[in-house]
């Protein structure tokens, strides 16, 4: 996958998106196996960096009503360490993945746990190419235009 794929870990109950784009696959395994797995791929790769994204909801979530819920969240927080997460809430985050699987592909990967809001999404980015190159490349681009009137590509 490549920069503006998705992917997703989920939780049990996460429900199949119709967006043609998107592809689910039930892994049958825990969501700290799987989360293991796909942050060391991602940490060993050099074309990618990952935006991570959590459930909103799930700092909420109490543990009363979803046991092994605090146990979790001290997990994600120490897996997630070198990865700083923005938390969303959980509609918006389904509708991103919506939008993105138009043009790109959404892959989720469902796991074995039953602790509600508890999905981890990773919006791949450029991993040589940085968001402050990607801006010094477009004013180059835009000073360049408004001297020429064109772009001109060498």
């Amino acid at each position: 996958m490549g920069h503006r794929n998705w992917i997703g870990v989920v939780d049990a109950a996460y429900p199949i998106q119709s967006s043609p784009g998107i592809e689910m696959i039930a892994t049958g395994a825990p969501a700290p196996e799987v989360l293991a797995t796909l942050l060391s791929a991602l940490e060993s790769a050099t074309h990618i960096r990952p935006i991570v994204y959590m459930d909103a909801e799930l700092a909420f979530v109490a543990v009363e009503d979803a046991p092994g819920v605090a146990s979790y969240r001290h997990y994600l927080k120490a897996v997630l360490a070198p990865f700083p997460a923005r938390t969303t809430e959980h509609e918006q985050l389904i509708s991103h993945l919506a939008h993105a699987a138009r043009e790109f592909n959404v892959l989720l990967l469902k796991t074995t746990l039953l602790i509600p809001y508890s999905s981890v999404f990773f919006e791949l980015q450029c991993g040589y190419w940085s968001s402050a190159a990607e801006e010094r490349m477009r004013a180059a681009i835009e000073a360049h235009s408004a001297s020429s009137g064109k772009i001109t590509l060498v």
